[in-house]
């Protein structure tokens, strides 16, 4: 009995912890647009400092959705949240958040940048028309890779939406975006 008992401990605190944070933080985090816009210039800096060539690549983008804070945490159920500005010739038209879950060993939290370029004007209206889009289910999102002192002007680049996420530490390789939920905000 004492084994069952502690069994259902964790399962019960990592729910709890999975809705306070979906339920509770995000909404009350929320930034205003103008919080948002600052904080997607300071990254899309941060790209083209760190990124070779960074610059000329977004301007052959169709547009770049910036999410300059994703939180993500867990506890046996893990879930992340950020809310970040979609850009088309350097202005902001749209405001969107993306949220995801999972479930396995996991503990603790890390924030990071996801920057989503769109490569071509079919895969920029897909994903505008959508009313929530989910990578890897509506679109396939290509994580690029490239040597240090690379210029990814180098780098052939064949599909529509290319990602990349940045860490404290960096631009940050082999990871996935796959999962990951893509929803308009009114702001």
């Amino acid at each position: 009995m004492l084994y069952r008992q502690m069994f259902y401990l964790p399962v019960l605190l990592a729910i709890f912890f999975a809705f306070a944070l979906f339920t509770l933080s995000a909404p009350s985090q929320a930034a205003s647009a103008t919080e948002i816009d600052i904080k997607v210039d300071e990254a899309l800096k941060r790209f083209k400092s760190e990124v070779s060539g960074g610059d000329r690549f977004l301007e052959k983008a169709k547009g770049v959705l910036v999410f300059p804070d994703v939180i993500k945490a867990g506890f046996g159920i893990g879930g992340e949240y950020g809310e970040g500005a979609l850009r088309i010739g350097g202005s902001t038209v749209d405001y969107y958040n993306t949220a995801g879950a999972s479930i396995g060993f996991q503990l603790g939290a890390q924030q990071k940048t996801v920057i989503l370029v769109f490569m071509n004007d079919q895969a920029l209206k897909q994903f505008r028309d959508s009313e929530g889009w989910k990578a890897g289910v509506d679109g396939s999102v290509a994580v690029v890779e490239w040597g240090v002192g690379e210029d990814i002007n180098t780098t052939d680049i064949k599909d529509p939406i290319v990602g990349f996420v940045f860490s404290n530490k960096g631009l940050m390789y082999n990871l996935t975006l796959e999962g990951a939920k893509f929803t308009k905000l009114n702001k």
